[in-house]
């Protein structure tokens, strides 16, 4: 399964993106693989619908959930609507490598 952690910076030892429109990357970590992918995101400095943009890329990317601290009102029903798994962490002090292990770990 894909899930997708939003990211400061492109590794696994950045910080965790507490925004999921303007995050500045997208980790993509498929948990049956155990692998890693970093994609920038292209809609961080959109003028509007960054949300939207980015919730139509984690569907082209065949993510089964997403990561990140907040969500706007317009992403949260794009990503129901694609059925992707919203889940919210409030802790900035996180780097990504910590998520996947609470991930590895469930």
């Amino acid at each position: 399964m894909k899930t997708i952690i939003t990211s400061t910076g492109d590794n696994v030892d950045s910080k965790f993106d507490l925004r999921f429109g303007r995050a500045g990357w997208f980790c993509v970590y498929d948990k049956e693989t155990h692998s890693t992918n970093f994609i920038e995101n292209s809609f961080k400095n959109s003028n509007g619908g960054a949300g939207t943009k980015s919730s139509e890329m984690a569907a082209e990317l065949g993510a089964k959930q997403i990561i990140s601290g907040h969500f706007g009102p317009k992403a949260k029903d794009m990503l129901a609507k694609f059925q992707i798994q919203m889940i919210e962490f409030d802790n900035e002090k996180l780097n990504v490598k910590d998520i996947i292990l609470k991930i590895e770990n469930n």
